[in-house]
């Protein structure tokens, strides 16, 4: 499975981005697609993740500012990312699982394909 990431870039405090990710390949055992992101020092963290349902799990840092949703039936995910802080400011990236239990435990670990990743950065 190949993972593509577009979008992400440079936004003023309480700003908006929207990164989306499409994924190609054997993708006919994939459960759910999430976004991580890491800080510079920091270890990467869980953003949002979606089952192809629609099940959706947010980190409570975002909840109520971003928005996970698949794209079109497509197997593609667009992240909305609202009222942005600078503590949002990191590498983002996408990532598909084949367990359901990681989309849940939102567990960078059980995550099996990853993007590159796409720079967010927030300014001040």
């Amino acid at each position: 499975v190949q993972l593509q990431a577009s979008g992400g870039g440079v936004v003023q405090n309480g700003g908006s981005l929207r990164l989306s990710c499409g994924a190609s390949g054997p993708t006919r055992t994939t459960a759910a697609m999430g976004w991580f992101r890491q800080a510079p020092g920091k270890e990467r963290e869980f953003v949002a993740s979606t089952t192809w349902g629609g099940n959706v799990v947010y980190a409570d840092s975002v909840k109520g500012r971003f928005r996970i949703f698949r794209d079109n039936g497509k197997i593609a995910v667009i992240l909305e990312m609202n009222s942005l802080k600078p503590e949002d400011t990191g590498v983002y990236y996408c990532a598909v699982t084949n367990q359901r239990s990681a989309h849940y435990a939102g567990s960078a670990a059980g995550y099996d394909y990853w993007g590159q990743g796409t720079q967010v950065t927030v300014s001040s």
